[in-house]
């Protein structure tokens, strides 16, 4: 109930906040002194539904959505002695963190990942690879599902949708206002929406959505140092480093589609501008900060 509290009253204040401070900034009174007619309280509210909703719609469905691309297959009923093992070790975790237990899965990939999606911190999914049951150790395997139901305790999934949602509420205003200012201000069309407005909006969306991103990745690089030390104290520091450790030496690149690329264990190499879009942080620099919480 506290997450879902904090969404809605973080989307009131958005949408509150992005209406005084057009009005301080003056952007209602230039644009009404040239006759153009932007209502601010509907584009707002219109942000605000479209912005916030198809973030969590997304959210909502995450579980189904996951499954279906990744081909992942609920355990029902355990059918060897790994599937129980597998079982026994995310529900004791669970228990642990005050979680209830997540569904586990395991879909097919050949390299070592996992990954935590679902709307509910009582009702996740947690899905490890056939690449990392076969690759790892128990011990590691073992830390990988502490990372994952740490991610779940946290609320990681609701607060990443909870940003993107008021990234895509900021972008959405932004875009139409600028749309409208070049529109009526520099090309003067008097009537209507021109063609000026839906291209300089469609484009000016793409770029400021993009610009966005950036704040939505630090987030996600952030909550993987918050995940990691939250599996140091459900499985055990060493355990999370010997993991992480074990993932440098995997070859190629996570089989993972890039929606569920944020909530994977593993992510994508990248350097230079390519850092900023990191969903998460270099290996190196997460084995970095579990060293410094063992000393």
């Amino acid at each position: 109930m506290k997450r879902v509290f904090l969404f809605l009253a973080t989307n009131i204040a958005i949408m509150v906040v992005l209406s005084i401070t057009l009005r301080l900034f003056g952007f209602e009174g230039i644009l009404d002194e040239r006759g153009v007619d932007l209502n601010m309280n509907a584009l707002v509210i219109f942000a605000g539904i479209f912005g916030m909703g198809g973030s969590f719609i997304s959210l909502a469905i995450s579980k189904w959505t996951a499954k279906r691309m990744t081909g992942a297959k609920v355990i029902e009923s355990p059918a060897n002695e790994t599937e129980r093992w597998l079982l026994d070790t995310v529900k004791r975790q669970a228990q642990k963190a005050g979680v209830g237990m997540p569904e586990v899965a395991i879909y097919n990939a050949p390299d070592p990942n996992a990954f935590a999606t679902g709307m509910w911190r009582n009702n996740a999914l947690v899905a490890v690879s056939s690449g990392l049951m076969q690759g790892m150790t128990r011990d590691e395997v073992e830390a990988v599902l502490a990372h994952e139901i740490s991610h779940v305790a946290n609320g990681d999934m609701v607060t990443l949708a909870l940003i993107q949602g008021v990234v895509n509420t900021f972008v959405i205003v932004l875009s139409r206002v600028i749309g409208h200012f070049v529109d009526r201000v520099i090309l003067k069309n008097e009537r209507g929406h021109g063609p000026g407005f839906w291209i300089t909006a469609i484009v000016a969306e793409l770029v400021l959505g993009i610009l966005a991103s950036i704040i939505v990745m630090w987030f996600s690089r952030q909550r993987e140092f918050r995940a990691d030390a939250g599996a140091a104290r459900l499985a055990g520091p060493g355990k999370m480093v010997a993991a992480l450790r074990r993932l440098q030496t995997s070859v190629g690149q996570p089989h993972l589609p890039d929606q569920l690329a944020a909530f994977a264990i593993s992510g994508q190499i990248s350097r230079g501008l390519k850092r900023l879009f990191m969903t998460h942080p270099p290996l190196e620099e997460r084995i970095a900060a579990l060293e410094r919480l063992r000393g």
